[in-house]
């Protein structure tokens, strides 16, 4: 008896529960037609997109601003399987997504990637479509825009049949073997933009010309490599400089530092020279190695180096002469000039507000030896180190006082370096106008304006004009001039403000 009352009992509660689940109202959804779907971005939008290389992917987010679930009945693009558009809706990579639900007060997010065909436009071109929600009976839309560019593009075609010989850690050398394909200098279209893929390499014997407007897009590791015998000449404008950036321009990485290798001027390569060109983005924006004949390795003129994860502007040996340039803002270094050489900069601008880690090196190096293993040094004459009407400044305070500079010398090896008409980040001379922190027979000229802030415009927004009441201003020493313009194309003052651009 006292089994069957149990089962009775559990018969009961089973029967109780049964009901009340049948009894809990079905999920209620929005389905009134004034309901809208609120967005993150008003339009989603591409930055310039090349033909055939997918974009980053973009997010949005889509929210239900009630107090009641939304269900969208199909997520979809506009224009179907021909979309140059692939979206991902809260996980589903399906071309249309159904049944997506929206709790109360809640949202989903949609990923998007745009992937554009190549066509015979020269000039950018737009691509529009848009992702449609379709829900209570009525559609909703948002649009989205990219802009499509077509390329030249340079695959490596020798897959791993080049090297170069670097040192390790240990002291000893290892072999990096390269991906590479070889550049067509004599067919090079100026009519279109260039993506670099891998290392482009020009060629013993030949010079690449480049000329205004010129486009230089380089994908992660890429590198422009000037080989032994071979030849670089930029000649862009003010209105039209020759570009060396990255691929991915989207949002973050307009500006983003180490994004490509950078520009190898290796050891043979000879006559080099480069007027009105930007270089940005890179690992190291310019390597210089060293010098093999009685004229510069590379003349760089009216320039812009800047946003690179290492250094600006790497010597190594070499002979460099840059005037009017602007170099700025490097994980490490803005100038790295090692192994001696030769180096001449006037009336530029050297300025490193780093801003995505604690810069633990000055903004300029410069030494005369070549350290082989800690006991095999070989000295390295630096015959001349020059900076004539320059700014070299930051936000740089170690290197035991001495600032943004750092004197690397080695003893017994010759080692000139001058500065004359210069603001500096701080004191090069005492109170007798005797040098203090360079090496002798470095020069140190009268006129060096010392641990003076240079008033920029705004430096933390990469604008180095010197702005009003700027000790920069009227400065500077004529007779150090080789252009009559500063890098903005204004005309020089009398006597000219120093660094690469007049005060305003």
């Amino acid at each position: 008896m006292k089994e069957r009352r149990i089962y009775r009992l559990l018969f009961v509660a089973l029967a109780v529960a049964v009901l009340s689940v049948s009894c809990i109202k079905e999920e209620r959804y929005l389905t009134d037609s004034s309901v809208r779907l609120a967005f993150s971005e008003d339009t989603v939008t591409f930055d310039t997109v090349f033909t055939t290389m997918a974009t980053i992917t973009r997010q949005v987010k889509v929210y239900n601003r009630y107090d009641e679930p939304l269900l969208i009945e199909r997520v979809s693009l506009r224009g179907g399987g021909a979309s140059r558009f692939r979206i991902n809706v809260d996980g589903d990579t399906s071309r249309v997504a159904r049944d997506v639900e929206i709790g109360a007060g809640d949202s989903i997010f949609i990923f998007i990637q745009a992937n554009i065909n190549p066509n015979d436009q020269t000039s950018p071109f737009l691509v529009e479509d848009a992702i449609v929600f379709d829900f209570n009976k009525k559609q909703q839309q948002l649009p989205l825009t990219a802009y499509g560019r077509n390329a030249v593009y340079h695959h490596p075609t020798h897959p791993h049949s080049v090297y170069y010989l670097q040192m390790n850690a240990r002291g000893g050398i290892d072999t990096v073997w390269i991906p590479y394909s070889i550049v067509d200098c004599a067919g090079w279209d100026h009519t279109r933009p260039h993506v670099i893929i891998g290392y482009a390499v020009v060629n013993s014997n030949e010079t690449l010309h480049l000329t205004a407007g010129d486009e230089l897009y380089f994908a992660n590791d890429a590198c422009l490599w000037v080989y032994d015998s071979a030849t670089l000449d930029v000649r862009g404008t003010l209105e039209r400089p020759v570009l060396f950036t990255s691929v991915r321009h989207d949002g973050y990485y307009d500006s983003l530092p180490g994004q490509w290798t950078g520009i190898w001027l290796s050891t043979g390569s000879k006559g080099n020279y480069m007027e009105w060109a930007c270089i940005e983005n890179g690992t190291i924006g310019l390597q210089v190695d060293t010098n093999v004949d009685n004229s510069p390795t590379v003349d760089i003129r009216n320039s812009i180096v800047r946003n690179h994860s290492r250094m600006g502007i790497l010597g190594q040996g070499a002979w460099i002469e840059g005037d009017n340039l602007q170099v700025s803002c490097c994980g490490e270094y803005l100038l790295c000039l090692m192994y001696g050489g030769r180096y001449l900069f006037s009336n530029s601008t050297f300025a490193n507000y780093w801003r995505y880690d604690s810069r633990k090196t000055p903004s300029v190096r410069m030494n005369n030896y070549y350290m082989y293993s800690e006991t095999t040094i070989f000295p390295r004459p630096l015959v001349q180190c020059a900076f004539r009407n320059c700014i070299v400044y930051g936000n740089y305070s170690g290197n035991n006082g001495s600032g943004e500079l750092q004197f690397d010398w080695l003893e017994g090896c010759e080692f000139n370096s001058e500065f004359r008409n210069c603001l500096l980040r701080t004191a090069l001379v005492d109170s007798n106008g005797a040098a203090t922190y360079a090496p002798a027979p470095s020069i140190v000229g009268g006129d060096v304006v010392v641990g003076k802030d240079p008033k920029f415009k705004d430096a933390g927004g990469n604008d180095f004009v010197p702005a009003e009441g700027s000790p920069a201003i009227g400065a500077g020493n004529a007779m150090w001039l080789k252009s009559a313009n500063d890098l903005k194309g204004r005309p020089r003052g009398n006597p000219p403000s120093i660094g690469a651009y007049e005060g305003e």
